[in-house]
């Protein structure tokens, strides 16, 4: 099948839509249709619609694309969507989204695992033993000691 066709079928609408100006992003729920033929796309931005018959979901990939091109975003990698669940008989799923102002936003409010799933940050690879040895050197200890209990088996 041609592009043209495929752009035609995904309608990508935002609800909940806000701008968080405190975590320096714009947030909304999204909610995605995978339908046959529809009309042409909002101008404002509301609504995106592309044509993708047959498709049990689509790519978190592709989403980050469309809204980049959807609500202007320069940077693709300050989009965020997470949370997509399809719902029961396909052809809808239902997600959220975090559109960031720049990458350092992005980097200083998003939680870790985020940041790891989006290439922006590595993940620190630790051996089992490591990580059961510094957990039984902290239960030996309580309150704050415990944090500089588990940081003495890294300077080993």
């Amino acid at each position: 099948m041609s592009d043209s066709k495929a752009a035609a079928a995904v309608t990508l609408r935002t609800r909940k839509f806000m701008t968080n100006r405190l975590l320096s992003r714009k947030q909304f729920v999204s909610a995605l249709s995978i339908l046959k033929a529809l009309p042409p796309p909002c101008r404002h931005g509301s609504v995106l619609e592309v044509i993708h018959p047959g498709r049990p979901n689509v790519s978190k990939a592709e989403l980050k694309e469309k809204l980049a091109k959807l609500y202007e975003v320069k940077d693709a990698n300050c989009i965020f969507v997470f949370k997509f669940r399809t719902h029961f008989g396909g052809g809808k799923s239902t997600g959220f989204g975090l559109i960031y102002d720049n990458l350092d936003a992005a980097k200083k409010y998003e939680p870790k695992y985020r940041l790891i799933r989006n290439g922006l940050a590595t993940k620190v690879e630790k051996s089992r033993k490591q990580m059961k040895e510094r957990k039984n050197r902290a239960k030996k200890i309580r309150g704050v000691k415990k944090t500089k209990a588990g940081d003495a088996g890294k300077k080993k």
